[in-house]
């Protein structure tokens, strides 16, 4: 399903958070992705899907992949003639660690699509490299490559997977960063189990293209 836009601590962790009063100013951090307490959400020119508040750097395509089943969107897709762009926010501890844990999980299940994997550091830390072999339009065995890069915040994880020319050519890659750097993630106060997806919604003004 595709859509447009119109115009820590080490403490146990029971996996409720505890948000900043809204009252008071948020403090605007210099770099990002950021958590919604450091932002001024009501200056920010942005998608609000919920969890995440998206502002597409250049032009894009904004998408929202959608389980058939549940309904339920699942991830942010940002899409130009170039790559591709997916960002999905998680529910983690407070105490950090989330990236360490998951990313021998993207590598086994990269294994067991034939595909390997190189770890390497980054901008963003440290980030995966994946080739995965597809079949292309054609029928013809291709490799597909991406880039998965992730980003802990106050008991939340955004993973974003750069796909196309943005996740093996630098001189490509600067929107693309930017725009996970922009990104803003509003984990909520209810209490959820670290891994468990943050829920994404559609925002008031999208359409549904067919």
């Amino acid at each position: 399903m595709r859509f447009g836009r119109k115009s820590g601590s080490q403490e146990p962790d029971d996996g409720s958070v505890e948000e900043n009063d809204a009252s008071s100013d948020p403090v605007e951090a210099e770099v990002g992705p950021f958590d919604i307490s450091e932002v001024d959400e009501e200056t920010r020119d942005c998608v609000d899907l919920g969890s995440l508040l998206v502002t597409p750097v250049g032009e894009m395509e904004l998408r929202l992949q959608v389980e058939e089943e549940s309904g339920a969107v699942i991830a942010a897709v940002l899409v130009a003639e170039e790559g591709a762009l997916e960002l999905r926010a998680f529910a983690a501890s407070r105490g950090g660690g989330a990236w360490d844990e998951l990313r021998p999980r993207i590598a086994a299940e990269t294994a067991r699509m034939g595909g390997t994997v190189t770890e390497q550091e980054g901008s963003f830390g440290t980030e995966m490299l994946c080739h995965v072999p597809v079949e292309d339009e054609n029928g013809q065995l291709v490799t597909q490559a991406s880039r998965i890069v992730a980003h802990e915040g106050s008991a939340w994880l955004l993973r974003a997977t750069l796909m196309g020319l943005p996740a093996v050519d630098a001189r490509k890659a600067g929107p693309w960063e930017e725009t996970i750097r922009q990104t803003v993630v509003r984990r909520g106060r209810e209490a959820m189990a670290p891994g468990s997806a943050l829920p994404l919604a559609l925002p008031p003004e999208a359409r549904r293209v067919d």
